[in-house]
């Protein structure tokens, strides 16, 4: 299974960010995206559906129980319309979180583009 790799576009407190491209979406179950060194609680994903007739679900996968304890929830999956954009998060990493501090997501479809934003800390 290939893994394509998420960084952060930080956003910038009193201040402000250029619309970042975002990387494409890859389709699971062959294909899965994951943000290394996660911060889960200062995440939010952009994520935008480029097709114009197909609606795709972006699926953020439950963390590893350790350290995710509530990661029983199961994962979150959200529906992102065609020719719309979403943003999803900020996240628990008490559900979210895998044991090597990442975060793993999936997208049902390729026709879209994704972008971690990281909130800081500051604001």
């Amino acid at each position: 299974m290939a893994t394509t790799q998420l960084s952060y576009s930080n956003l910038v407190p009193n201040s402000n960010l250029a619309q970042p491209a975002g990387t494409a979406l890859v389709a699971a179950p062959t294909n899965n995206m994951q943000l290394a060194n996660a911060f889960p609680e200062l995440t939010v994903l952009r994520v935008s559906n480029t097709d114009d007739d197909t609606n795709l679900t972006l699926t953020v996968k439950a963390g590893d129980n350790p350290p995710a304890l509530a990661a029983g929830q199961g994962d979150l999956a959200v529906t992102v319309a065609f020719g719309t954009v979403q943003f999803i998060g900020p996240f628990e990493s008490g559900r979210f979180v895998q044991s090597d501090g990442s975060m793993m997501i999936e997208s049902s479809t390729t026709t879209g583009t994704i972008t971690a934003l990281k909130v800081p800390r500051n604001t």
